[in-house]
């Protein structure tokens, strides 16, 4: 009986790692050398409320790179970046730093939960849109979170990169893109 037991943890434990690795998997595209598909693709052009209700359109960064992470607060591997993400949008980089959440879509919080949810974070740089129902979740092709976009200063998906990306990372990106 006690064997069985053992066998039964070991395969628990052995399927959580399998599912969280899987959470930043590749969604099947051609990869690049540093592990993200290439695109000359124009980004999709949202236009999404901030947490305060103001609305940001990626047309209002026409001229400039822009990082995209979308992620969810149920994600593990999401919250152990976001001490990280805020470092970085809090910073003068040559590119913008925006997230973007999906409420009610794919086990997100409603939009209400989620504001309260995050209010007690204390990530003050951190700017999140809110993209209801994952319309532009969709759009992009978002398949795990956190997956990092990153838009070209003539506003085409230069690259798509799923799983967590260091600001080291994302800063050597941006070098290879106009």
């Amino acid at each position: 009986m006690h064997r069985a037991k053992k066998k039964y943890l070991s395969f628990i434990m052995i399927l959580s790692a399998v599912l969280l690795l899987s959470a930043c998997g590749q969604n099947g595209s051609s990869t690049s050398a540093s592990g993200g598909t290439a695109s000359v693709n124009p980004a999709p052009q949202f236009a999404l409320k901030d947490l305060n209700g103001s609305e940001v359109k990626l047309a209002d960064f026409k001229g400039e790179k822009v990082y995209v992470k979308y992620w969810a607060s149920w994600c593990s591997i999401c919250l152990a970046g976001m001490d990280e993400l805020n470092t970085l949008a809090g910073q003068d980089n040559d590119y913008k730093v925006i997230s973007i959440v999906a409420p009610n879509f794919k086990g997100e919080k409603s939009e209400a939960d989620f504001k309260k949810w995050f209010e007690g974070l204390g990530e003050e740089n951190t700017t999140v849109l809110l993209d209801q129902d994952g319309k532009y979740a969709q759009q992009f092709g978002v398949r795990a979170y956190p997956t990092s976009f990153y838009i070209d200063s003539a506003g085409n998906l230069a690259k798509t990169v799923p799983g967590h990306n260091t600001n080291d990372v994302i800063a050597t990106n941006f070098n290879d893109i106009p």
